[in-house]
């Protein structure tokens, strides 16, 4: 564990013992250890179907049995499916930015659940994997935020699963924000981005990349090129949420 992991999970040791547990949402009191109440965590919007088997993306309209959205039908995608079972909005959205933005450690718990959800989900239960790999930011992004949150959830996942966390991919270059990116800007953005640390530690296994949401794609879809490129058997996503 590193020392300022460390140092965080003292000072929330120390507040739990201070300030009775509440929810992080509305402030409701809740059980030790538990920051969102039943009321809160039932208004965070899940994804129900019709809904992309590829990406997850939801469909609004009515179809019968399993689709695949216009974004990912006829593309050549890296990964075999990317699994969010939440939208990025309401509770949802605001606990991942005050997580990563505002360094609401705590709230990495909460966020684990949802993801948890993902790595539940038939697209991930249904064939065995051998680890989780996160998805690494570059050194300069985690010199500024003290933490990758993808590894922090994937290490929450490793506990309650038995899997472990492969780091083995790098960030090698810095890349500007993409928000105001479209798909094909991003996916220019990112190309090369990525490397393997070591190719002999993915060849032929059954990875399971994690990251905290899934919005255009680019990002994961770049990682998985690079997994597959350096031998990986199969990559699939979970995420917390899909933008």
């Amino acid at each position: 564990m590193k020392i300022a992991d460390g140092l965080r999970l003292i000072a929330e040791a120390v507040l739990n013992a201070l300030y009775p547990p509440h929810c992080a949402q509305c402030n409701a009191e809740t059980p030790s250890g538990v920051h969102l109440c039943a009321t809160c965590a039932g208004q965070a919007s899940r994804i129900e179907p019709p809904f992309c088997r590829q990406c997850s993306q939801p469909f609004d309209g009515e179809i019968t049995g399993e689709f695949v959205c216009h974004q990912c039908r006829g593309r050549t995608l890296h990964f075999d499916c990317a699994v969010a079972r939440f939208r990025s909005r309401g509770v949802v959205r605001e606990f991942m930015h005050r997580f990563k933005y505002d360094r609401h450690y705590y709230l990495r718990h909460a966020l684990a659940d949802w993801l948890m959800e993902a790595v539940e989900d038939e697209r991930i239960a249904a064939q065995p994997f051998d680890a989780f790999v996160p998805v690494p930011l570059h050194r300069a992004r985690f010199r500024d935020r003290e933490f990758n949150q993808a590894e922090v959830l994937a290490r929450l996942l490793a506990k309650r699963t038995g899997k472990p966390v492969l780091r083995a991919l790098q960030r090698i270059r810095y890349t500007s924000t993409q928000t105001r990116l479209n798909r094909e800007q991003r996916m220019e953005n990112l190309r090369n981005a990525f490397r393997v640390r070591h190719a002999s530690t993915v060849q032929s296994r059954h990875l399971v990349l994690v990251d905290d949401v899934f919005t255009t794609g680019s990002t994961v879809e770049e990682c998985a090129r690079v997994l597959r490129q350096a031998g990986a058997a199969s990559v699939r996503v979970v995420t917390v949420a899909r933008g």
